[in-house]
């Protein structure tokens, strides 16, 4: 079991910059596939950004490329998503996911969810 804990989330004007961090116990994270997710109200939760058990590789959605970073620190068991010039399309519940066999957007190859951190942004 994998349990994972989000935060960083929060209010910021349209263009700012926020820095999630996804905090994990149970096991180590370095054998997982890590991936955020976003849920914005009355639509279906959408795939962000994954990165590789070795933080080699990196995926984005298009939505977030060139804007978002995904990282992750396998001694601290930590992922983080790093979210630059922020739009108010970016404004969800984002969820830190992992996943111990292969895929990397579809939210259905993820075992063990965090309970999401809101992401407002204004305009």
């Amino acid at each position: 079991q994998v349990q994972l804990v989000e935060s960083g989330g929060g209010l910021v004007q349209a263009g700012g910059s926020l820095r999630l961090s996804c905090a994990a116990s149970g096991r180590p994270l370095s054998s997982y596939i890590m991936g955020w997710f976003r849920q914005a109200p009355g639509v279906e939760r959408e795939f962000v950004a994954a990165i590789t058990p070795s933080g080699g590789s990196t995926f984005y959605a298009d939505s977030v490329k060139a804007r978002f970073t995904i990282s992750r620190d396998n001694a601290k068991n930590m992922v983080y998503l790093q979210m630059n010039s922020l739009k108010p399309e970016d404004t969800a519940v984002y969820y830190c996911a992992a996943n111990y066999r292969t895929g990397y957007t579809r939210d259905g190859d993820y075992s063990y969810w965090g309970q999401g951190t809101q992401v407002t942004v204004s305009s």
